[in-house]
């Protein structure tokens, strides 16, 4: 039987342009539940990594080790295909060269890259800044170069819109696209015109990116589907219940100085085992004891 590769399957999905729901997954947890959940796709996210990892903002802490630790940790968790935040490469195009050749060992199917300048922010703080438009050409060509399996996509972002507007920012991804990303991703666009605008002038498949709080729009995935993205990105919409989560049980803990499985607050001990597949580990356990 022939399985289709991860990449393959999520160039089909993108190139349908029905706007896939793709949430973020901070660690291999997070993936294991978005994966039970029916969803697609996973994102493993650069911001979610540094919340969760170090318990900083994204202002760009994570390295490339971190990065490909968690995306080998994710490929071992679930089947889906992953999409790697690579934030900026981490320096020149030649250390973009390294970080594809990492990145798709370690079991990335589509890697992020942006055209910040180092170290870069979250796409939704203010005072970014970004690289020539032709360094962020070299970049893609690079990466494009880099990659061993034709279908381990390249998704290049832009920060510009902040900086020069909306029309740059578009100019760009379309440069972006003629030098061979598979994917372009104009970040926080912050009005209804500049969304409908970018997957009609920019020729190939696009992302767009909710962050909850932030500065794009908020529409069903219906409604970005008609207008001809491949990719709802929902970065840190898990972090962000997780983070609710927990503040609320640990709450209830505090204030009445127990918690129970009946509580509704918390997963059972039960579903976190089977979460985890313990079931599996013990029938290998009594496979080789």
């Amino acid at each position: 039987m022939t399985t289709v590769h991860a990449g393959t399957l999520l160039r089909q999905k993108v190139e349908a342009r029905r706007g896939l729901l793709m949430p973020g997954a901070a660690n291999a947890l997070a993936a294991r539940v978005i994966e039970q959940l029916g969803f697609e796709a996973v994102y493993l996210s650069g911001a979610g990594l540094t919340n969760t990892f170090y318990g900083l903002p994204d202002l760009g802490f994570v390295s490339l080790a971190d990065i490909a630790q968690h995306t080998a940790a994710i490929r071992d968790a679930v089947a889906l295909p992953i999409v790697v935040d690579a934030d900026t490469g981490f320096g020149n195009a030649l250390n973009v060269r390294h970080c594809v050749r990492t990145l798709e060992r370690a079991g990335a199917n589509a890697i992020q890259f942006e055209d910040q300048v180092m170290p870069k922010k979250c796409g939704h703080f203010e005072g970014k800044a970004v690289v020539t438009q032709q360094e962020m050409v070299g970049k893609i060509k690079a990466a494009v170069d880099a990659r061993i399996h034709a279908d381990m996509l390249v998704i290049a972002r832009t920060d510009a819109a902040a900086v020069a507007g909306i029309d740059d920012a578009i100019a760009r991804a379309a440069a972006y696209a003629q030098a061979g990303a598979d994917i372009t991703f104009v970040e926080a666009p912050s009005s209804l015109e500049a969304l409908h605008r970018i997957p009609r002038e920019i020729a190939c498949p696009q992302v767009v990116n909710i962050v909850i709080g932030g500065k794009t729009p908020t529409l069903p995935a219906a409604d970005f589907g008609a207008m001809g993205f491949g990719l709802v990105l929902y970065a840190n919409a898990a972090l962000q219940g997780a983070v609710h989560g927990m503040t609320m049980a640990l709450t209830s803990l505090r204030d009445n100085g127990r918690l129970d499985e009946s509580s509704g607050l918390i997963t059972t001990f039960a579903q976190r085992q089977a979460l985890v597949r313990k079931d599996e580990f013990d029938a290998l356990d009594r496979r080789y004891g």
